[in-house]
């Protein structure tokens, strides 16, 4: 068995392993991956599988830290709660009762460790008419704010607060009112904000013309605003807080596995998964760090072959061992058997192989990985159609018409940020660069744990340049780039999120992309200097190449930020407050007043007064 870190115990402890009712941890490390691979494995008997023969295959993976299911299937597996899935989709109608049996859904989601998406484009917009009251509707944000407060109100499972996505339609009325909710930084704290961007909007940007706003209850045009200043807008306020990030929803539709079932609406929390209502899908990563073949050359194909299948074959099981918070979200699940597995220590792997991030080779080893990773998880999935029937919904399916065999699993790929599990694996996060070769990790709660790339570490002692004056430097500049004591081939090699630069950040996520089922989730990092035009072209960028959806962020636009190196900056990020209700210089309307710190918009044409 792999050994934990003291980092990775210290999360396993506060988070994982089960406590008695004095709050003592009464589980081992090995104890808890036991008891998962013994409760997932326990459904292959269903399909006349021998359980306990796969069960020490799953405890092999597992404890060799390979393979890591998504957090709930961690914490849960094998206990009374018994929720395994990570990520939920939950409708919201344009009723009361609709709104609040939404609210009461995602309480109980998230106090079993599930996060959950919403997307609220079909509430009416602020001002209409409510018949049944004869009073009006007072829009999306204020019903988010019900949500915000709501989860305040929760801890997931008792280890975490609720991690919550808000989408709304570029052509919803209350679009302008959105994006720039959370301009105050005080605001729905517990959400990530993203905007769908519709076909028909690229189009008006694109020909520099207008778009249409139209009220979800009736269709009917309200008015219409400039694309591009409603994208200049988004950008804006991304550069200010990094949100909102965007959806492409029309290209996710174009990929949606069922349309006969209707339209995904939303994503997971952090976006890698679009989802239609009720459904719920459950993850897991595979460390491909841990997959380089000896001599550092290349990949262990054939192992990691088998690690996709046994995977593919894990995930599968956990959708019948799930214990689900509500009957609609077991029958959409059973109906669509949705898995999501992707790749951490990606970065790592880069590292091992001598090849530096923002590099055409790292692209061409992105874009291979990822098609092998398709192709066996797609390959695993059909082979356990032929054991117990594919997907019920297959009938109907995009798979179906595409005229390949049938498939156990409508999706069978995602890419997670792994933020906690890559902890626990002791490996980098998804498919993202090192953040810093030495940084400050902010978990659970405000503990703060120190990390130094171990792979940095041994170099340095083996090249004989190490010295604690020189960590401690590398601590405080994060980068080993232009430091003269470092190699320059080592500086290369370990690259770091700000040396990178956005355009390789957004052509390593759609070099994935082109390959996933589901989403990428990819934050493209910008260093304190960037230009609002910078990020704005981060997501032209992201539409040409291909992305279902972008997250930037701009390093110290946010106080709460969950990595860091070097020392603390008193300098805010930077905008200066708009007084009360000034006219908007271009349409005259009055501007709502700024926050201390934050942007003020106009809420009728857009402009910004962010500086």
């Amino acid at each position: 068995m792999s050994s934990f870190s003291d980092n990775a115990l210290t999360v396993l402890r506060r988070r994982y392993l089960r406590k008695d009712a004095n709050g003592r941890v009464v589980e081992s490390p090995e104890a808890l991956l036991r008891r998962v691979a013994h409760a997932v494995a326990g459904m292959e008997a269903r399909y006349g599988g021998d359980a306990a023969r796969v069960e020490e295959s799953f405890f092999d993976a597992l404890s060799r830290l390979e393979l890591l299911p998504n957090s709930p299937t961690l914490m849960n597996a094998g206990r009374e709660l018994g929720q395994l899935s990570a990520c939920f989709v939950l409708p919201v109608g344009d009723s009361m009762p609709e709104i609040f049996d939404a609210v009461k859904w995602a309480a109980m989601i998230q106090q079993t460790g599930g996060g959950t998406g919403f997307a609220f484009s079909r509430l009416r917009p602020s001002g209409d008419q409510v018949a049944s009251t004869q009073g009006v509707a007072s829009g999306p944000v204020s019903f988010i704010e019900v949500f915000n407060t709501a989860t305040d109100a929760i801890r997931q499972g008792g280890v975490r607060r609720g991690a919550n996505m808000g989408i709304l339609r570029v052509d919803h009325p209350d679009i302008l009112e959105f994006v720039s909710a959370k301009a105050d930084p005080a605001r729905l704290r517990n959400f990530n904000v993203s905007v769908a961007i519709t076909d028909e909007f690229m189009e008006a940007l694109e020909r520099g013309g207008e778009y249409a706003l139209r009220n979800p209850r009736t269709r009917a045009e309200v008015r219409r605003l400039e694309a591009r200043k409603v994208w200049s807008l988004i950008a804006r306020l991304a550069w200010k807080s990094g949100e909102p990030g965007v959806i492409f929803i029309d290209r996710i539709n174009a990929a949606n596995p069922t349309p006969q079932l209707g339209e995904m609406e939303s994503t997971n929390p952090c976006g890698e998964l679009p989802l239609l209502p009720f459904e719920s899908c459950n993850l897991a990563s595979i460390d491909v760090g841990k997959f380089v073949a000896g001599g550092n050359q290349d990949f262990d194909w054939a192992r990691l072959e088998a690690c996709v299948h046994l995977a593919i074959r894990f995930l599968d099981d956990v959708i019948d061992a799930n214990r689900y918070p509500l009957p609609q979200i077991e029958a959409i699940t059973h109906a669509n058997r949705k898995v999501g597995l992707g790749v951490m220590g990606f970065a790592d792997a880069l590292i091992r192989l001598g090849v530096a991030y923002d590099s055409p080779r790292a692209l061409e080893l992105g874009g291979t990985l990822a098609s092998f990773l398709a192709a066996q998880a797609q390959g695993a999935s059909a082979q356990l159609a032929r054991e117990r029937g594919p997907f019920p919904n297959w009938k109907g399916s995009r798979w179906e018409a595409l005229g390949g065999p049938p498939l156990r699993n409508a999706t069978t790929t995602s890419i997670a940020p792994t933020g906690t599990i890559s902890i626990l694996a002791g490996c980098s996060g998804g498919i993202e660069p090192l953040y810093a070769v030495s940084f400050v990790r902010q978990v659970l709660e405000g503990a703060r744990l120190t990390e130094v790339h171990p792979l940095f570490v041994e170099r340095a002692k083996a090249g004989g340049w190490y010295s604690e004056a020189l960590m401690a430097k590398i601590a405080e500049r994060g980068s080993v780039r232009g430091i003269d004591e470092v190699p320059a081939d080592v500086q290369r090699v370990f690259a770091t999120a700000y040396d990178v630069a956005p355009t390789w950040h957004l052509r390593m996520q759609a070099t994935f992309q082109a390959h996933v089922h589901n989403a990428v989730s990819k934050t493209i990092n910008f260093p304190r200097t960037a230009t609002v035009e910078e990020v704005q072209a981060s997501y032209d960028q992201a539409y040409r190449l291909g992305c279902k959806g972008v997250t930037v962020y701009r390093d110290g636009s946010r106080e709460d930020q969950v990595l860091s190196f070097g020392k603390p900056d008193a300098l805010a990020a930077g905008a200066t407050p708009a007084r009360s209700h000034d006219p908007c210089p271009e349409c005259g309307a009055p501007i709502p007043p700024a926050h201390q710190g934050a942007c003020s918009v106009c809420l009728e044409c857009g402009y910004s007064r962010c500086l």
